[in-house]
């Protein structure tokens, strides 16, 4: 079974909402599949980044975070989407086959059409390009949350197209791996944690940053002695740091009152720095050395490439494109 994923670059390092959303559990399925792929989606930054030398120190960022929480890559492909260029030639095939209406539907297209913003041509068919990073790979499962089934479903609703126009079986495919135990991590003013919002607590983040993303965590009025709501956004950001005793004992002492959210505060800006203490070494380890992450994802676009070239030409020769 294939597993594939992406991250897109639009920062300079992830959040926690990414870590525990998503990032760990890739991690954990290096020990459960076969070379599962993981690409850097620095196309899909190009709707949102108009920087070519920021997407560089984005991608790279991106590249360093994966191999800081441990991403092995003689256990894992991790490559960068712009190195494989069959992706591009892939969606256009894709493009003649989605009728407009499906595009139309996509959350994203939806969200940025009720807030009045301006509509590109790369935003409206995000989900195309989505659609070939999946199948080009002949993915079986794509780890995802439960609000972004959408994707896979166009997904399999673009391959079944293809297929169907040209009588083939040239395209997979995929299901939806759901991440069952992945966190929905509320930022630090209660949405959730998403560099849209400004609202994130950054991994690797100097140390200074941290704090004061932690101490700016939006909380209630109510004084020392008032009971506190266990659910408030503070508490679910500790949780994530706290094994199910001590989430069940700091619950206790939040209905019972005199629990400073300060305190919490303190206590959460500890947890975050020793979780990641050994990442952030690591990742130091690999910033210091630009040339071995450079060559790590050059292999891993070769190995994606020997993957993927297979399946464009059969798509290619069922499309009737070159001799």
């Amino acid at each position: 079974m294939r597993v594939l994923s992406g991250t897109k670059p639009t920062g300079d390092s992830l959040h926690l909402g990414n870590y525990f959303g998503a990032l760990r559990q890739f991690v954990d399925l290096q020990e459960e599949h076969d070379e599962p792929l993981y690409f850097i989606a620095d196309y899909h930054s190009m709707t949102t980044v108009r920087d070519g030398d920021l997407r560089r120190r984005y991608t790279m960022n991106v590249a360093l975070d994966y191999l800081a929480a441990g991403l092995d890559p003689e256990r894992a492909v991790l490559f960068r989407q712009s190195d494989i260029p069959e992706v591009c030639e892939l969606t256009w095939l894709l493009t003649s086959v989605t009728p407009m209406g499906m595009l139309e539907r996509a959350h994203a297209y939806k969200a940025a059409m009720d807030r009045g913003d301006t509509v590109d041509h790369g935003l409206f068919t995000y989900p195309v390009l989505m659609a070939a990073d999946i199948l080009l790979y002949h993915a079986d499962l794509v780890p995802v949350g439960q609000d972004q089934k959408q994707h896979i479903e166009m997904t399999r609703d673009m391959a079944q197209r293809f297929n169907h126009a040209y009588g083939c079986e040239a395209l997979v495919m995929p299901e939806p791996y759901i991440l069952e135990d992945s966190a929905v991590v509320p930022g630090t003013d209660g949405q959730k944690m998403s560099k849209s919002y400004d609202n994130t607590i950054r991994m690797f983040a100097p140390k200074k940053e941290v704090k004061k993303s932690v101490m700016g965590i939006v909380t209630d009025s109510s004084p020392v002695e008032e009971p506190k709501d266990p659910g408030a956004p503070v508490f679910q950001i500790w949780n994530l740091f706290a094994d199910a005793d001590e989430r069940a004992s700091m619950s206790e002492k939040a209905r019972a009152g005199g629990l400073g959210y300060g305190d919490i505060k303190k206590d959460i800006l500890e947890r975050v720095l020793d979780h990641f203490s050994e990442m952030r070494t690591r990742r130091e380890h690999f910033e210091s050395r630009p040339d071995e992450v450079e060559a790590i994802l050059q292999r891993g676009a070769e190995k994606a490439r020997a993957i993927a070239a297979p399946v464009l030409d059969r798509c290619r020769a069922a499309a009737g494109l070159g001799a």
